[in-house]
């Protein structure tokens, strides 16, 4: 059975930073790409950044433009997780932050069709 279970999310203050975890269990996870998503109320499900898998290409990771450089993603294979690190933090990312998991090659990694698996979603609130 597939898992992928979020952590690190909470209350934050404008300006502070928070590291979003997410550990997978289920799948042989070098050989999957992983994603950070986040859903605010009322909105559509936004990229963020996605990762390549380790038998694919170690150091490929693409960013949504206006969050790079805010948000830092990156994998520990040791450890089947994956992270989101965000600095800076606005009220305007507060949101529903989910990780995904897909084990196909190419196509648009900002596409939340693309990928077979979903975690449950980790809440962050930025107060101003």
């Amino acid at each position: 059975q597939v898992q992928l279970e979020e952590s690190g999310g909470g209350l934050v203050q404008t300006g502070g930073s928070l590291r979003l975890s997410c550990v997978v269990s289920g799948l042989t996870f070098n050989n999957y790409a992983m994603g950070w998503f986040r859903q605010a109320p009322g909105k559509e499900r936004e990229f963020i950044a996605a990762i390549a898998a380790l038998s694919w290409s170690p150091s490929s990771t693409t960013y949504a433009v206006a969050l790079k450089g805010r948000f830092t993603m990156f994998r520990d294979n040791t450890k089947n997780t994956v992270y989101l690190q965000m600095d800076r933090l606005k009220p305007e990312d507060t949101a529903v932050y989910y990780c995904a998991a897909d084990f196909r090659r190419g196509g648009n990694w900002a596409a939340t069709s693309r990928y077979a698996y979903w975690g449950q979603g980790t809440q962050v609130t930025v107060s101003s």
